[in-house]
């Protein structure tokens, strides 16, 4: 697939919500859980002005997005989500390859993920490992906190390879 990737502008805000939600649901959450985390599937031009965001168009429409925070040596994934209809087609690979490689030029070292569970395969294929857990809701409900190590021969660097002819910007 052949996939561009750019950084988000203000107006794509609406859409990136669209797909972050759309990916959640895709996972078979009920309905009552995707109301409870709507705010935190809901990417504002705000959230866009202060965070480093970029998403993956293929024939011209937007089918993923990655966001992180943080400054220094440790940044977190705020957000990376696929279009349903594009996940297994090299989307989220392409996106992950180009975030380490924004990492990297940063001098990051390391990258954390909270990660939704139904993901945390697809971090681990790509060099991420299991550190802990942490609080999500409703109230009990916990999540995989996982780790990239950046660093010169980190897994990272070793297993994410960009998939198919793309333009990375």
């Amino acid at each position: 697939m052949n996939t561009s990737i750019r950084r988000a502008r203000r107006t794509d805000a609406d859409e990136l919500s669209r797909i972050a939600r759309a990916a959640k649901r895709h996972w078979g959450y009920p309905e009552s859980l995707l109301r409870l985390w709507r705010r935190d599937l809901t990417v504002t031009p705000g959230f866009i002005d202060r965070h480093p965001v970029y998403h993956a168009t293929h024939r011209g429409k937007v089918v993923g997005f990655y966001a992180i925070s943080g400054t220094g040596r440790i940044r977190e994934l705020e957000h990376m989500w696929v279009h349903p209809r594009r996940i297994g087609a090299g989307v989220g690979r392409a996106l992950f390859a180009h975030l380490v490689g924004k990492l990297q030029t940063m001098r990051v070292t390391r990258l954390d993920v909270a990660s939704d569970p139904q993901a945390e395969g697809f971090y681990r294929r790509m060099g991420a490992r299991r550190v802990g857990k942490v609080p999500s809701r409703p109230e009990g409900r916990t999540i995989p906190l996982l780790r990239v190590d950046l660093r010169a021969g980190g897994p990272a660097n070793k297993r994410v390879r960009p998939a198919g002819n793309r333009n990375q910007r």
